[in-house]
């Protein structure tokens, strides 16, 4: 399993991209087909999907933490509806104080620190499950590729420093689908940090009237401990060197990187050399929060250690114009709503 992303997928359409690409021409045509088939489920409840165009992280965690956060100042009850990939629940179920990373996944982890979330494999289940609760509204953490749920409103997230690659579909390059199609059942973009690799995307957007929205990542704690000692970062997650970057932005002095592939669980091995090179150079180990949560073991275990002395950096998404964000999940939550069915998305 590769560390990250194949590296022709950033480049220029190469060689290698062109030659897989009618291979990637058939993936896209499948998935086309999947949502031309699908007969969605509409839930009774306003759903507000975060996705993305690609393979690969562009944060949409980050994101639908702070979605949900300007749902609740506009007096919604925002409840997380998510896969839980890397956890062994295919649910319904939801996260509660005590479950893990292996059980649950460790995304949702994350977001039922800013509210209840419900996993499931099945989106209609988990959304039926959800309308049995309290919860006024549904945040999908991801979902966009999937055809089962109806969506009021798609925010489609894009990581400005990669914006879509080389614009060539699953395994030419890193889009799960054509991107016209796409943008066509997007209903805003929100780019993260730089507009350079994605200047040709924005105006896509602009022709159909659909917001274009900037964000940017923004650490969530007092940076300065980071450069008091050697740093030595660690990350399983889709683009560890985008991490790696925002620490040396940060502030802090890395010594050594690892990189592991997403969502990677850490064996006892790699927990002793990660704490035995911090003892030796005296330095601080830092990771992701989503590497963090997946640290768990028994409490004499390498891993559980690992934890114990490593330190998460915690990162949100800010807008930069949060009034353009509320308005259009206002609109989106006001939408008179009717029982829940079965109807087009």
């Amino acid at each position: 399993m590769p560390l990250e992303a194949p590296f022709w997928w950033y480049r220029r359409k190469g060689a290698l991209g062109l030659a897989l690409a009618p291979v990637g021409s058939l993936y896209g045509r499948i998935a086309e087909q999947r949502f031309a088939q699908a007969t969605p489920y509409r839930s009774r409840l306003p759903v507000v999907c975060i996705g993305n165009f690609t393979a690969g992280g562009g944060g949409k965690t980050p994101t639908a933490i702070a979605i949900a956060a300007l749902l609740k100042e506009l007096g919604a009850k925002p409840a997380f509806l998510t896969r839980g990939y890397g956890g062994a629940s295919k649910g319904p179920i939801l996260v509660k104080p005590g479950h893990s990373a292996t059980e649950v996944g460790d995304e949702p982890l994350l977001l039922a620190e800013a509210a209840p979330t419900m996993v499931s494999v099945d989106r209609p289940a988990g959304a039926k499950a959800i309308e049995a609760t309290d919860a006024s509204v549904i945040v999908m953490d991801d979902g966009f590729q999937n055809p089962s749920l109806a969506k009021d409103l798609s925010l489609v997230v894009v990581d400005g420093g990669v914006g879509v690659g080389n614009g060539l579909i699953i395994p030419a390059g890193p889009l799960r689908a054509p991107l016209d199609a796409q943008i066509a059942r997007a209903s805003a973009l929100i780019v993260v940090g730089d507009e350079e690799r994605v200047a040709k995307l924005i105006p896509a957007f602009t022709a159909q009237a659909k917001p274009v929205l900037k964000a940017r990542l923004v650490p969530r704690q007092d940076r300065r401990w980071l450069s008091v000692l050697p740093v030595i970062g660690f990350a399983g997650i889709a683009r560890p060197s985008k991490f790696f970057a925002t620490l040396r932005n940060e502030g802090a002095r890395l010594i050594d990187t690892r990189a592991y592939p997403d969502h990677y669980r850490y064996s006892e091995r790699q927990a002793r050399s990660l704490l035995r090179e911090a003892k030796d150079y005296n330095a601080m180990l830092v990771t992701t929060e989503k590497d963090y949560v997946r640290l768990d073991g028994d409490p004499d275990s390498a891993v559980a250690e690992l934890k114990h002395r490593a330190r998460p950096f915690a990162i949100a998404v800010e807008f930069a114009d949060k009034a353009a964000v509320k308005q259009l999940l206002a609109q989106a939550i006001a939408t008179p709503r009717r029982d829940a069915s079965r109807g087009s998305a």
